[in-house]
């Protein structure tokens, strides 16, 4: 499979951001996340991964935020976030990617979300199983757990997120312990700097 390049990437998000506060908030956060993802894989003891793939899914894996925007481009629909997934696997199959890439959009939220996470809870989701089942597609997902876009975007250590994976119920936070088991945490005082060179809180 041919993957886009880096500056292609950049490209499909300055054309689907609704304005540039959008693609600074979204993109930035993809290559963070992909900068995490590179420490994690630099340190990954498991089977051979396909860190080429990784890295566009990271710089992908958001990409269906920009369609929550409203028409002035800088309000968010909260309420609807957690179809931001699904919408970017649309976004890239209406441009033409694999499914093996648009996974990266659809199965990255949260440690998962599975058929009965959605009827129990009444998502506004496609009844489904949107698990990541790859090593490539966990270390996406897990790597996306220690930055957050919130206002204002912040780095959040292992241990911040575990608390907040145990607000969602233990399944939850077992996902979260195995992806910790798998990939081991992201250095503590790495983050630090980085939150650092963004100019944003570290969660300690």
């Amino acid at each position: 499979m041919d993957l886009p390049d880096e500056a292609a990437i950049r490209a499909l998000h300055e054309r689907h951001a609704p304005g540039r506060a959008a693609f600074d908030l979204v993109h930035t956060h993809c290559r963070i996340v992909a900068g995490i993802a590179d420490a994690l894989a630099a340190r990954y003891g498991g089977p051979a991964l396909d860190t080429d793939l990784v890295r566009a899914g990271c710089l992908l894996h958001d990409i269906g935020v920009y369609r929550l925007y409203g028409p002035d481009g800088t309000s968010l629909d909260h309420a609807r976030y957690i179809r931001h997934g699904v919408l970017g696997d649309e976004l890239l199959a209406a441009e033409g990617f694999p499914e093996r890439l648009r996974r990266f959009c659809s199965h990255h939220t949260g440690v998962g979300i599975t058929r009965d996470d959605i009827t129990s809870r009444g998502l506004p989701l496609p009844v489904a199983d949107y698990l990541a089942e790859t090593p490539e597609e966990r270390l996406v997902m897990y790597a996306d757990k220690f930055h957050t876009k919130s206002s204002p975007p912040a780095f959040l250590s292992a241990g911040r997120y575990a608390e907040h994976a145990r607000g969602f119920g233990e399944d939850k936070a077992a996902g979260f312990r195995r992806l910790r088991d798998e990939f081991g945490d992201p250095g503590h005082d790495e983050l630090a700097a980085l939150a650092a060179r963004h100019g944003h809180a570290f969660l300690d």
